[in-house]
């Protein structure tokens, strides 16, 4: 790093520290062997069992050593063991896997294997004859509080955000959607460039406008005025422009595009080299000429002008703005 004095080593130092590495690949390589030898002879026990934490504690993405954990909780451990005792079990596996993440918090087959612990977790105690579900719901909504910790701590990790997806979709006791709505607010308006927290607000937004829990067009609006702050507030964070399209969506709201495009021609007055403020107006723009004024020559024309600019501004993209500038002749 800069300005931190480096200490030099003498040899034997180097030496030594070159030794200590060696000593750890060599016990990386023989434990690896060791574990990879037990799995082909199919061996299910407790030392199989013990030996794959360890390894997966050094390596989480070794993904066959987590299948043959899997297979050997399956063949071994569950068979011998009362439903408590299994519930038992996966419990201690989301805990090892809580602290592995918390190290290692974009491992895929580390949340692979916590879905498979959740999918596996007996119904709970019969009570009158009848499976209670105590176990796992108590296991679910665990999960949830996790994976919100989790991206409490890095609110754009995809990985939490599609995994909260699964928990709120599997729980045994659902969720209104209305209060994912309220968790992406607070998300977005922490951080308006958290792209997740969008994309999941497009999901909710979905399935609350298709069962009828809101109402699209005033929704809609008081989407637009969310995403309009977001915009203004930092014209150049790209999340907020994508959010904004997939409002718009084809475009078939003529008044709405034109109040929309209004407002960010507006920003572009007050930013003017902003790239998405004449992106999106020339994407507007293309999509009043082709839904409702297919022979508007003033639209070709501001395309075509905004296009000229934005070569000057974006060299890099010059050729796509090029063949956007021909598609108008066409």
């Amino acid at each position: 790093m800069h300005s931190v004095k480096r200490t030099r080593q003498t040899p034997e130092a180097l030496a030594e520290k070159k030794q200590r590495e060696k000593s750890k690949i060599e016990e990386y390589l023989a434990l690896t062997d060791d574990v990879l030898s037990r799995k082909k002879k199919q061996e299910w026990g407790d030392d199989a069992f013990e030996l794959t934490q360890r390894l997966l504690q050094i390596n989480p993405e070794f993904y066959t050593v987590w299948n043959y954990r899997r297979n050997i909780l399956l063949n071994g451990i569950f068979p011998q063991s009362t439903p408590e005792q299994i519930n038992s079990v996966l419990s201690n596996e989301l805990s090892m896997t809580t602290t592995a993440l918390k190290a290692n918090p974009k491992v895929y087959w580390i949340w692979n294997h916590r879905r498979w612990c959740l999918e596996n977790v007996p119904d709970g105690p019969q009570r009158s004859g009848i499976p209670s579900l105590e176990w796992r719901q108590a296991n679910w909504d665990k999960e949830l509080f996790v994976a919100e910790r989790m991206l409490d701590a890095d609110a754009r990790n995809f990985h939490a955000w599609n995994y909260r997806r699964y928990i709120l979709a599997n729980m045994t006791t659902r969720r209104p959607e209305t209060s994912e709505l309220a968790y992406t607010s607070r998300k977005i308006g922490a951080n308006f460039s958290n792209f997740s927290a969008w994309h999941q607000r497009s999901k909710t937004l979905l399935g609350l406008w298709e069962s009828g829990q809101l109402d699209p067009v005033k929704s809609k609006d008081d989407e637009f005025e969310l995403v309009s702050n977001a915009l203004y507030t930092d014209p150049d964070d790209q999340s907020a422009w994508i959010y904004h399209r997939w409002l718009i969506g084809c475009g078939e709201n003529k008044a709405q595009l034109e109040r929309e495009m209004q407002l960010i021609a507006e920003l572009l007055q007050e930013q003017p080299d902003s790239k998405w403020c004449m992106e999106s107006l020339v994407h507007y723009k293309r999509l009043l000429l082709q839904n409702h004024s297919p022979d508007s020559q003033t639209l070709k024309q501001e395309c075509v002008e905004l296009l000229s600019r934005l070569m000057d501004l974006d060299p890099v993209r010059y050729f796509r703005y090029q063949d956007l500038t021909r598609d108008l002749d066409r």
